[in-house]
């Protein structure tokens, strides 16, 4: 395609506008992008896809889903089942279930998967997790993910979570999120094994339910208001590494509150 003016570019200006048309109407399968009502497109940043299950659809594997600002309504489940992609959001990309108290918004079903700066939340508290995860090596980095507020006391609320890994998940990352006016932040089921690291966790029942798994800590800090607790060790959660030393656990995370219920 010959997009150059008959006459010429008149400025540096245009030739940079004109290459940069250029650029965004192109269909890159490594770099999908999406905008939430979007009708019509193939993908490219000039013409998104308007769902992200589209995107999805489109991607290479390994390649990355761009969900750009807006609010995108869930009311039916979002399967990531590409191996190695990442859902990558920009600021103001908010992910709304809604219409639905069964349905769990986000399943992680493919290994190598990426979930990077989403904020999801739900239009009344709804009694599911919004992520679960089930495929290996899954990292979830600098979302927000919040329920609606409910009324104390905390024994009564809905049991909304943030993130529940599946049975004998393994090698799985979570960092730099902030879960807050949940349940649960993470029930950690058995087996599951992985990092949590440096999140912010607040106005929760429980941060952490460890339910005999095998995750580590580091750096989590724990906002306000005040909740029962930081980190549930529940019945038949090992003694050992890595929750024998209890003291030295609450001070790798900010003096966390530890239930021990071993």
């Amino acid at each position: 395609m010959n997009s150059r003016p008959a006459l010429g570019y008149a400025t540096v200006f245009s030739v940079q506008q004109t290459l940069n048309d250029v650029i965004n109407n192109l269909v890159d399968p490594n770099n999908i992008y999406v905008r939430a009502g979007a009708v019509g497109g193939n993908g490219s940043l000039a013409k998104p896809f308007g769902t992200i299950p589209q995107g999805i659809a489109a991607v290479n594997l390994g390649g990355a889903v761009n969900i750009l600002s807006g609010t995108y309504p869930i009311t039916s489940q979002i399967a990531v089942n590409k191996s190695g992609i990442t859902l990558k959001g920009e600021s103001g990309t908010v992910l709304l279930l809604q219409a639905n108290p069964n349905l769990i918004p986000l399943m992680i079903l493919a290994n190598n998967t990426t979930i990077d700066g989403l904020t999801i939340t739900s239009d009344i508290p709804y009694p599911r997790e919004f992520i679960q995860v089930g495929g290996a090596n899954t990292t979830l980095i600098n979302n927000t993910i919040y329920g609606l507020p409910q009324a104390p006391p905390m024994i009564n609320w809905v049991v909304n979570r943030a993130v529940v890994p599946q049975e004998s998940n393994t090698n799985l990352t979570v960092e730099n999120n902030t879960f807050y006016s949940l349940r649960t932040g993470i029930y950690i089921n058995p087996n599951v094994t992985g990092a949590i690291n440096n999140n912010v966790v607040y106005n929760t029942k429980g941060g952490f339910l460890v339910d005999r798994a095998f995750t580590t800590f580091v750096g989590n800090s724990w906002g306000t208001p005040a909740y029962e607790f930081d980190i549930v060790l529940l019945a038949g959660t090992t003694m050992g590494t890595p929750y024998n030393d209890l003291p030295a656990l609450s001070a790798a995370i900010n003096d966390a509150s530890i239930s021990d219920q071993r």
